[in-house]
């Protein structure tokens, strides 16, 4: 059985060209990847709601506190 992946929030500060499946300024679901994160790459569930390799520089980290982070997962 494979085991959980950790789950991050980021936002998204560029989306050039995927403009379909990015939107500047939203927070995404970023799934821990270390393989490709090696590649300059995340792992984000997009707005497909499936999870897909992007440039790392299209986000940045975010902290939230842990009553907006618990119910943005909830949403996600």
């Amino acid at each position: 059985m494979a085991k959980p992946q950790a789950k991050q929030l980021v936002v998204c500060v560029d989306n050039q060209g995927y403009s379909v499946s990015l939107e500047k300024r939203k927070i995404y679901v970023m799934l821990r990847d270390a393989m490709a994160e090696k590649h300059g790459l995340l792992r984000i569930v997009d707005e497909s709601g499936e999870d897909y390799l992007y440039p790392k520089m299209f986000f940045r980290s975010i902290a939230l506190p842990q009553s907006v982070k618990k119910a943005v997962m909830a949403a996600a």
